[in-house]
């Protein structure tokens, strides 16, 4: 990093920076203050948490949805902020950033993040610098330690084509959906109901989590996910099948109210690693909970008739043509009905030799 520490004057000493003054003020840098931003009145260095959320604050507006900041929020605060969020701003180089990025991931084996999650490390990489410029602009700063070329790009590991492409979440064969059902259903808890939930609907783990009663209609069989806690920003309706609201209907009426399915703490919602937990305990470490919308898609695709736009708006992906997606959004929601009905259905098939039996949402 490089820092201004004032001018050299031959001519006239006393408005000069004397080398001892200029040490003083490197030392200071490297220890995490700020001598430049003292001599303008700070009491203190701002820190990078500081910095990044005066960035979120400034352009909360120009995003386009809540959803949106609560992910470069969530990035931050799970990959950065444990780091560097209590330093100060014009102290981190890019030695720091490096460790960052190749800080070890416990679920992978302790693989560093830049190789374990490619495309998680590349986001958190452009977020810092995002701060960083943000930083700079403020003149906090005067060099960016998270620009890609000319400063990581020399001492980054490279990495092949197939070591960046996004890796899949680990998915159940759908043929072996049903048996996995059964288990599922003969373990108690909360955590458990929610994982049936999210398996049921083919939704996001987040989407479950956070679902509130207020969104449940029990009566039209529907679930309404607000625009602002969908990936698209759209509001998404979600049928119910039979299965999936006596997940619901267990719930007492004086307790529904708030969040669907509450966690430990008051007010907040399951964790995902609290879903996780339940494949956990199953012995299931080669799935993962978002493995399961995979599940519905490869099963509808590949044993129904149902046609690929109802099972893509069942699984709230956008359509390319705006007009035909804008049309189908309420046309084909009673096909999605029959689709979800199917797939609750299907799941409550358990083979046992020869014989097909059904077993209960219960």
């Amino acid at each position: 990093m490089e820092r201004g520490l004032g001018p050299y004057n031959p001519t006239d000493p006393k408005r000069s920076t004397t080398l001892a003054q200029a040490r003083k003020m490197a030392a200071d840098i490297k220890a995490g203050r700020d001598p430049v931003a003292e001599r303008k009145g700070q009491d203190r260095p701002i820190t990078f948490r500081e910095v990044a959320d005066a960035f979120l604050a400034a352009n909360r507006d120009g995003w386009k949805n809540a959803k949106h900041k609560a992910q470069w929020e969530s990035t931050l605060d799970t990959w950065v902020h444990p780091h560097i969020g209590r330093k100060a701003v014009a102290a981190i180089d890019r030695n720091k950033v490096e460790a960052i990025l190749m800080q070890p991931v416990e679920k992978a084996e302790g693989k560093p993040l830049w190789v374990a999650r490619h495309e998680t490390a590349t986001r958190v990489r452009q977020r810092i610098e995002k701060v960083m410029a943000y930083a700079i602009a403020r003149d906090h700063r005067t060099d960016n330690p998270a620009a890609w070329r000319g400063c990581l790009e020399p001492i980054m590991p490279k990495l092949t084509k197939e070591a960046k492409r996004p890796k899949h979440h680990a998915a159940l064969p759908y043929a072996d959906a049903p048996t996995f059902i059964a288990a599922l259903r003969g373990r108690d808890g909360t955590a458990a109901r929610a994982l049936e939930f999210v398996i049921l609907t083919a939704a996001r783990s987040g989407e479950v989590r956070n679902a509130d009663w207020s969104e449940i209609d029990l009566e039209a069989a529907t679930w309404t996910i607000p625009a602002d806690r969908m990936k698209a920003g759209k509001e998404h309706i979600v049928p119910l099948s039979d299965a999936a609201l006596s997940i619901l209907t267990a719930t007492d009426k004086d307790k529904r109210k708030g969040l669907v399915f509450p966690g430990s703490k008051a007010g907040k919602p399951l964790s995902d690693m609290t879903l996780g937990a339940v494949l956990k305990r199953m012995d299931r470490l080669d799935l993962t909970v978002h493995g399961f919308r995979s599940t519905f898609r490869e099963w509808a695709g590949e044993t129904t008739g149902h046609p690929r736009e109802v099972i893509e708006h069942a699984l709230a992906h956008q359509l390319a043509d705006k007009a035909e997606a804008a049309y189908q959004r309420g046309a084909l929601l009673p096909k999605r009905v029959r689709l979800m009905s199917d797939w609750a259905g299907y799941l409550a098939r358990v083979d046992v030799g020869n014989v097909v039996t059904m077993r209960g949402a219960v």
